[in-house]
Order: C-alpha cells, then sequence, then structure tokens
C-alpha cells in the first residue's frame, strides 16, 4: 500500500515512538522509509552584541546528525531501506511544518508519521502544534503518534499494579 513513508524525528520520546510506528509499518509494506530532521534556528537580531547565528546553528546540525544516525542505526537493524537527512527551515518564512511539506513533496511521500505532544489549553495556544498545521496542510495520509501519557504509565507498570493489589 505504501511506497514511501517519511517520518519526522526530533529526538524526543514522542518522535522515537513514530520512529518506531513507521518502520513497522515501512517493513510491512516493503516500503522506503525517510526520517527527517528540521534545523529551526529561529531569526535572532543580528546586531545584537556578540550574537553568532552559526553557534546554535551548528548545535542544531550536530543534534540532527546524532538523531538521524540513531534513525539509521534502527533502520539498519531491521532491515528498513531508506536515507535519512536533515533539512532547515527558510529563515524568512516557512516554519517546520511548511519544510515538513516540502521533504514529503520531494519524497512524493505515500504516508506521513510524526509524534504529536497532546498539548492542550494554554500550552497548546502558547507553543502550537506543528502536527496540527502540517495536518491541514498535508495532500497525503498522516498518523499521527501520540505521546505517552503519564498516567497511564504508572497504571501499566508492574509496581503500580502491586501497591495496588498489596495497599500498605
Amino acid at each position: 500500500m505504501y511506497k514511501r513513508i517519511l517520518v519526522a524525528i526530533d529526538g524526543s520520546e514522542t518522535s522515537v515512538l513514530a520512529l518506531d510506528a513507521a518502520l513497522q509499518i515501512a517493513r510491512e509494506a516493503d516500503a522506503e522509509l525517510q526520517p527527517v530532521y528540521i534545523i529551526d534556528a529561529p531569526l535572532m537580531a543580528y546586531d545584537a552584541p556578540g550574537y553568532d547565528p552559526s553557534i546554535l546553528r551548528n548545535v542544531l546540525i550536530k543534534e540532527g546528525t546524532r538523531v538521524t544516525n540513531e534513525a539509521l542505526a534502527k533502520m539498519h537493524l531491521q532491515k528498513t531501506r531508506g536515507v535519512a537527512r536533515i533539512a532547515e527551515v527558510d529563515l524568512y518564512g516557512d516554519g517546520i511544518a511548511q519544510r515538513l511539506l516540502v521533504a514529503a513533496d520531494e519524497l512524493k511521500a505515500d504516508l506521513v508519521v510524526m509524534g504529536t505532544h497532546g498539548r492542550r489549553g494554554f500550552q497548546r495556544l502558547l507553543l502550537g502544534s506543528v502536527a496540527e498545521r502540517f495536518v491541514r496542510m498535508a495532500t497525503c495520509p498522516v498518523l499521527l503518534v501520540p505521546a505517552p501519557h503519564p498516567g497511564a504509565l504508572n497504571a501499566a507498570s508492574p509496581a503500580a499494579a502491586e501497591s495496588i493489589d498489596n495497599p500498605a
């Protein structure tokens, strides 16, 4: 069904879950997988004393290299074909969602997989949602992988089950 899958990665726990889901789908469909790390170095005042924008960009490139190498290692272990890439947003316009859309178009992706942090209320208003913006623009199916809910993880853990069965 799917031949080319793009997965957004950023090193977060949620993007690791998205990569795992994309790997499973790619294996089952014998599809090509392309993990992509987007660099978004915010434009700051270049005339600020001591500001060197290359420092932040170099740190983001180093992190992107680490994250994409980890993704490639997982792909190699699971015998999934494809290449990882690092892409940068346009400093004067596009954001992460728009750059992901360009990457998906360049790959001719049949599916895009990405994590979502599930923010609500004021946090969502303040931080926004790359996933939401991307879904609104997407021209192919998008699979959103939610962040684990802390309560759900604790309730499922053996220690939590034991404390319920044997209250102190």
